[in-house]
């Protein structure tokens, strides 16, 4: 009897090891996948480096140099970041170290640039999203990255297999500078270190993903932005979702508190379907706030809407790919499989 007791009590024990380990799956987030041995080399170049080092003596004899070994990222830093035009112009290298030499702002950012963000970081947190990138896209080509400063210009620009960051747009959001250039709070929030990998793989991903033809209402941008968001789900996943989006944690509680009344708010008033150009701004722009909501509210809420429509669709389907999903312009029937119940 007491050998029966202690093989039962055995069976059970071994039961419910088992129940947790279930559970455990269950709740285990798919997209944590070990990408250690995804083969990436990432090229990274810091134009910042080599070219704010120069002297007005060494400006003209250099710009050969910096374009051989920039290639189109110089073209796209002085034609796009800082609006100087190309090499063609007779004066050119004039203009050229006028950026660089501007003591008032170059010079300083210089030398807080470095201080501020963390070039180690910056190298391992791409390297591990394009490890990622590659896990799930083994047939893509990994862009080069270039960084530089570009005196508060754009943030990322991306080109034929190339994304450019300007390190100027992520010193903190409490840098000096963004306060003396009247930056609203907004934008100032989003102007700090950890922002620049998901900034970049959604800039990336964004290019290889363009916009389809039929995204002409508010609900085919919705579940667009929402397919990016995803993307970023499954290249940084250990990213918290309010990094991931922008979003202060207050303004995170607030999309998922109202989530609901967002989702009725816009069937309702027959906004899902809605063409105007206005309307869509609305609810997929930044800005302080979503003017049809409250001013507790986040700008992008159609963004974060899509993002969990896209979530519910690929929890519904687990058989669908990144791939897939990524290539699917279907937007009426990702809404209609999600099974999406806010």
């Amino acid at each position: 009897m007491r050998t029966y007791s202690k093989l039962f009590r055995m069976k059970r024990f071994f039961f419910f090891v088992f129940l947790f380990l279930v559970l455990i799956a269950c709740i285990r987030n798919p997209l944590k996948v070990n990408v250690s041995d995804v083969p990436v080399e990432l090229k990274i170049k810091h134009l910042d480096v080599d070219l704010l080092k120069l002297n007005e003596d060494q400006i003209g004899a250099a710009i050969p140099e910096l374009k051989r070994s920039y290639g189109e990222f110089f073209d796209v830093f002085t034609y796009r970041m800082i609006s100087i035009g190309g090499t063609e112009q007779e004066n050119f290298p004039e203009l050229l170290y006028s950026f660089i030499s501007d003591t008032l702002l170059v010079r300083k950012l210089v030398k807080i640039v470095p201080e501020k963000v963390d070039t180690i970081r910056f190298r391992s947190d791409l390297t591990n999203a394009f490890k990622h990138y590659k896990h799930y896209f083994p047939q893509k080509e990994i862009p080069a990255i270039y960084t530089c400063i570009s005196g508060f210009n754009q943030s990322v620009v991306v080109s034929t297999n190339l994304i450019g960051v300007s390190l100027d747009k992520y010193m903190g959001t409490d840098s000096p500078f963004y306060e003396q250039l009247g930056l609203p709070t907004y934008k100032r929030r989003n102007m700090h270190p950890q922002r620049i990998c998901p900034e970049v793989m959604y800039a990336w991903a964004a290019t290889e993903w363009t916009k389809a033809d039929n995204s002409n209402n508010l609900l085919s941008h919705m579940i667009h932005e929402g397919k990016l968001m995803y993307f970023l789900d499954a290249i940084v996943p250990e990213l918290h979702d309010s990094i991931k989006i922008g979003f202060t944690k207050q303004q995170l509680d607030f999309c998922k508190e109202n989530e609901a009344r967002m989702w009725t708010y816009l069937a309702e008033h027959k906004e899902l379907y809605s063409t105007d150009r206005m309307s869509i701004k609305r609810f997929i722009d930044d800005g302080p706030f979503t003017a049809s909501f409250t001013e507790e509210s986040p700008a992008r809420t159609g963004v974060w809407l899509g993002w969990q429509v896209v979530r519910s669709y690929m929890k519904q389907h687990p058989e669908v790919k990144l791939t897939d999903l990524m290539d699917n312009k279907d937007f009426q029937g990702i809404l209609n499989q999600s099974e999406y119940q806010p």
